[in-house]
């Protein structure tokens, strides 16, 4: 079992809630072959929508291009969204430092360094390049 199995497991299971106020999963069809793809992610919530970050080096998030309906397990509960990717690397700087509001414990595993609160804008620049940002509008 790996990382994302163990993950996957304790969001399906009883025990969900020591993750599930930042962590879900995302289940995505690939455009060409129709297979499902689920996956553990972090997300936050802002205007009631769910801002979720991944790393542009995974493949999975390829077949959200031009907008595609995910599946989602929230908080141990099944819901449906509407998912659009956020690639601009200018975009994506702004929206970390939403993230980093919401989720601050997340600078210190992205290299990403905290000054008075406030993460280091040469930092973000560079992590923007390696990150983008998937929102989610739930249809359900």
């Amino acid at each position: 079992m790996n990382g994302n199995d163990f993950m996957a497991w304790v969001l399906r299971s009883p025990f969900h809630g020591m993750l599930s106020n930042g962590m879900m999963l995302i289940t995505v069809t690939g455009r060409k072959t129709g297979k499902t793809y689920t996956t553990p992610v972090g997300y936050y919530v802002e205007d009631k929508v769910l801002w979720v970050i991944t790393s542009r080096e995974r493949k999975w998030w390829r077949n959200l291009q031009g907008g595609a309906e995910v599946k989602l397990l929230l908080k141990r509960k099944p819901a449906q969204g509407a998912a659009e990717l956020e690639l601009d690397e200018k975009a994506v700087a702004v929206r970390m430092v939403e993230y980093l509001r919401h989720v601050p414990q997340a600078a210190k595993q992205m290299g990403i360094r905290m000054e008075n609160k406030k993460p280091n804008a040469e930092d973000i620049s560079c992590t923007a390049k390696e990150r983008l940002f998937i929102k989610i509008k739930l249809l359900n």
